[in-house]
Order: C-alpha cells, then sequence, then structure tokens
C-alpha cells in the first residue's frame, strides 16, 4: 500500500477551553459553590484548545502521529489565542484550519470544582457554520484515518436530518480512508437534543467504520426511555447499565452501518463490540481477521486523585486512534484507550497529562491497576 503523508486527520468542534482554577471548595455542588453575589477567589486559569479538534488531534500528535487538524474560527482575538494554542501543541497541524472574517470564534468555559463533575458554559458560533465545504479533501486523501468528533454541538451537521454530516462522511470513506466518528451530548431541551438522531446516524453510520460515542450519547439519543430510566435510578448511566444495555445499542449501530463500536462508559471502562471489517479499515489492518465479530469490555485504569476530567473522552478516543494506526489489535487498543483516559485525568487540562506512545507502551505493558469489573461484565474482558 502507497505511504501516506498523514496518519490522521481531525476535523470538526474545536473551541477555545477557558478553565478557572479552583483552589479547595466547601461544597459538593456546583450550586453550592457557585453562589449569587458571592465573590470566588481563583487561583489562576488554564486557557487551551477544546473540541474534538483541540483534544484529539494534540493528542494524537503527542502519540507521536503525523496529524491535521480541520475546524473553524474567527478572525478575532480568541480565534488568534486558539491558533497559537493549537500551534504551540502540534506545530503545523493547525494550517488546516479555516480562520473566518465576521465569525465569532467559539468558547467553553469550564467550571471545574476538584471533585466534582463538570459544567461547560458553551458558544458554538463558528462551529455552528462548519460545512462539508470546509473538508480539504485533497489532504483527507493523503492520510490514514478521518476523525470527525462533535456533530450535535454543531448545527449544520444535525440540521436536515444530518445531510450534511452524511456528506462529510461519506466524502472521507469515497477518498479511501478509515472513517471515525465521536459524539458530543446535547442539551436535552436545545435543537440539538430535540433532533431525531435516530434518523441521523442511520443516514451516517454506513460510512463510518468507528464510532465511538459515549454511553450517554448513545443512550440518549437511541434508547431514551431506558437513558430516562437510568438517570433517575442509578449515580451515573455506566453504573446502572448492563451488558444487555450496552450489546443492544452498539448491535444498533453496526446494524445502521458501522463496522466497530466503541462506548466509553466512563468511571467503569469501555465496550467494543465489532462486524465483519471492510474495505479500508481491512486494508489498514495487520490481522483483520482479529476484528472480526468481537465484544470486549476493558475496565478503567484505577486513578487516586483527578485533577480535571475535561477532555478524558477524547484522550481515550486518541489511545484507542493511536493503538489502531500503529497495527495493535482490539484488545491493545482498548488497553491504550483506558490508559490515556486516566492520563489525561492527571492534568488540569486535556493533554498536558498525556505521555509519548513508547512511555505509554512501557506503562501499559507494567499492568497498570484497573478499576473492579461491574457484575456481568467478566465474561467480556481479556
Amino acid at each position: 500500500m502507497t505511504e501516506k503523508a498523514l496518519d490522521a486527520v481531525v476535523a470538526g468542534h474545536v473551541c477555545l477551553d477557558i478553565t478557572p482554577a479552583f483552589g479547595e471548595v466547601s461544597g459538593t455542588t456546583i450550586a453550592e459553590i457557585l453562589k449569587p453575589g458571592q465573590l470566588l477567589r481563583m487561583q489562576g486559569v488554564q486557557v487551551s484548545p477544546g473540541g474534538a479538534v483541540g483534544n484529539t488531534g494534540p493528542a494524537l500528535h503527542r502519540l507521536d502521529l503525523r496529524v491535521a487538524l480541520m475546524g473553524k474560527c474567527g478572525r478575532d482575538p480568541f480565534g488568534h489565542i486558539l491558533l497559537e494554542r493549537l500551534r504551540d501543541r502540534a506545530p503545523g497541524a493547525e494550517a488546516g484550519m479555516k480562520v473566518v472574517p465576521g465569525e465569532n470564534t467559539s468558547y467553553s468555559i469550564v467550571i471545574a470544582p476538584p471533585g466534582i463533575d463538570r459544567m461547560f458554559l458553551h458558544c458554538p458560533d463558528a462551529n455552528d457554520t462548519f460545512g462539508p465545504e470546509d473538508v480539504n479533501l485533497d489532504t483527507v486523501s493523503r492520510s490514514r484515518l478521518f476523525h470527525f468528533g462533535y456533530p450535535p454541538l454543531m448545527r449544520r451537521m444535525y440540521s436536515r436530518d444530518g445531510a450534511e454530516a452524511e456528506d462529510v462522511m461519506r466524502s472521507a470513506a469515497e477518498a479511501g480512508v478509515v472513517t471515525s466518528l465521536d459524539l458530543s451530548m446535547p442539551d436535552p431541551d436545545s435543537d440539538a437534543g430535540r433532533a431525531d438522531w435516530h434518523s441521523i446516524l442511520g443516514r451516517v453510520l454506513p460510512h463510518v467504520d468507528l464510532f465511538l460515542p459515549s454511553l450517554d450519547e448513545v443512550m440518549f439519543m437511541l434508547a431514551r426511555e431506558r437513558f430516562d430510566e437510568l438517570s433517575a435510578g442509578a449515580p451515573s448511566l455506566a453504573d446502572g447499565a448492563t451488558p444487555a444495555d450496552l450489546r443492544q445499542l452498539a448491535d444498533l449501530c453496526l446494524a445502521m452501518g458501522a463496522s466497530v463500536v466503541v462506548v466509553k462508559c466512563g468511571h467503569i471502562g469501555a465496550y467494543l463490540k465489532t462486524s465483519t471489517q471492510r474495505g479500508a479499515f481491512r486494508a489498514m489492518t495487520a490481522s483483520p481477521q482479529a476484528w472480526n465479530d468481537r465484544e470486549l469490555f476493558e475496565p478503567a485504569c484505577q486513578v487516586d486523585e483527578i485533577a480535571n476530567a475535561t477532555g478524558a473522552g477524547d484522550a481515550a478516543i486518541a489511545g484507542f486512534l493511536a493503538a489502531l494506526l500503529k497495527g495493535e489489535p482490539p484488545e491493545r487498543c482498548m488497553a491504550f484507550m483506558t490508559a490515556l483516559g486516566a492520563q489525561n485525568l492527571s492534568a488540569s487540562d486535556a493533554v498536558s497529562g498525556l505521555k509519548a506512545w513508547e512511555e505509554t507502551v512501557a506503562e501499559v505493558a507494567s499492568g497498570p491497576a484497573k478499576a473492579s469489573v461491574p457484575p456481568g461484565f467478566e465474561a467480556l474482558t481479556g
């Protein structure tokens, strides 16, 4: 096979993450900490790229892969800072970004007190106008893999029943590369939350080799009654979900057209289910048979102290994709996925805690401590 100039193109949602640094806090919820009329003394601020492009792209670069980034930002102060930060983390990869006069750069203010689930104040702006014309297919064709992230935060991607998201993924597939798709959790009361995601994914997944949603995202979109049931009865969906829940969701996504489904399950780990491999994915893997008709569960790595969980899912995806691009079998891809997810938690941003590829290989080889396997998942572990 002809050597490609790039390992991966990461496209889609990109923003500037502004994360105020909390010291010690009194309270166990956001509402207890952020009280109206209060002056809360902070300890600095972290300003970094965010979104799939800003997190997964630089993470792949950190893992010694050749990456190009494709997203949109405005010609404004936030856009200038965003491009500067992307250049710092993945030099040269930011050349694929589109800078659009008259549009505002997307940003998120990340409220992440220590030990408490984070909250985002998000402004989508330039992401809402991202369309198929913003994907450079010549660059895509020179890559081995095309990863697209966060269509629920990009208005044109979920409008018109996902017609333009389908166009993006179909065009990438026709360029002869492995295609990969990640989601994000929409606000249930927003236009994205009310969109018909069953219909949208039904159009998009036939052009997707790797589908990598979180459990919350895919259950919200494809099994809303079960989502509501688990949301009401467990601390998190991952604590209440069963192997049958994950299998049913994965089987539905495989029936829609995906070849490999990996469901990120937060603090308990990740679940994989596959069909028979085809096309570019089959040609890229050293042993395509090893990916046929598989079902695995990989428990999360134990983490004693969490600095910040921002971008943990994106880092985990980078670990999986990097292992795949380096020829690893599914069991190892899942091990690298959980390793990168755990590394992410050690720093206040999405990338600073990640190690280079060889260091991560050594870490995985050492057999890091793992979280307990939830009841019913034992038969799916390696």
